[in-house]
């Protein structure tokens, strides 16, 4: 299949590790050209030569240094076609401090980013948003990610009202819910070695008895920013193995 993303302009967030990672191995292989942002230095460095990408140092909760970073790497690759909100700050619990950390991080950098990045978007000729989500947005699973999830659920109606918004400019926004994803110093395997019967829980719930690759979830996110889905705007797709148990309106 064609993707029609050889040579274009990818914005990532947090792609050092995992999903974020994955997804920009998976723009590279299709012949675009990259530029991301993470926290830490060392991965940041080691990741952009791995790559051969633009890396940067970003707390994407700074939404001054966010707006620095986008713009920089808008002109640094010659526009924007893409861009990816990707970080998270994975905050579970309830208290304020929790909620402010998931608000700050999660939903804060996805509006600055976008906002950052549309001066680049217009000018594509085909621009496409993805918001990374989860299914924790539209289930309850008492884990505890309380923060994380209403921050998610607040990402899909973002994504779902910004994309209204942006259709007559050509400009596609969707999201991406991942289910139970694992890979090594990931959140699952963390639990699979502290708490082996949480883990053994989740994966018995899993129709497909396994939980995700950051491939799979990778691949979703080409597949939505590719010409093979330029008439796909406002969805939530959720690649999650069957794990979820909701009728999707």
């Amino acid at each position: 299949m064609d993707t029609g993303l050889q040579g274009a302009k990818v914005i990532i967030t947090g792609a050092t590790r995992g999903i974020g990672r994955a997804i920009a191995e998976a723009f590279i292989a299709e012949g675009a050209v990259i530029g991301f942002c993470a926290r830490q230095a060392a991965e940041v460095q080691s990741t952009a030569a791995t790559l051969k990408a633009e890396g940067r140092v970003v707390d994407v909760a700074d939404k001054a240094a966010l707006a620095h970073f986008v713009a920089e790497m808008g002109q640094v690759l010659g526009g924007v076609d893409v861009l990816v909100c990707n970080a998270s700050g994975f905050a579970d619990g309830t208290d304020e401090a929790t909620f402010r950390t998931a608000f700050e991080v999660d939903m804060l950098h996805t509006v600055a980013a976008c906002d950052a990045a549309m001066p680049f978007l217009e000018r594509s000729a085909y621009g496409s948003i993805i918001a990374i989500s989860s299914i924790s947005a539209s289930e309850d699973y008492r884990h505890g990610d309380v923060a994380y999830g209403a921050m998610k659920a607040a990402i899909n109606f973002y994504i779902k009202s910004l994309s209204g918004h942006l259709a007559p400019k050509a400009i596609r926004a969707n999201g991406v819910s991942p289910g139970t994803t694992y890979f090594e110093g990931g959140f699952w395997h963390q639990v699979e070695v502290n708490q082996p019967e949480s883990f053994a829980s989740a994966l018995a719930h899993n129709p497909m008895g396994r939980m995700a690759r950051p491939q799979e979830i990778a691949d979703a996110c080409v597949f939505l920013a590719s010409r093979q889905a330029s008439f796909i705007t406002g969805i939530n797709l959720v690649v999650d193995g069957g794990y979820t148990k909701r009728v999707q309106n």
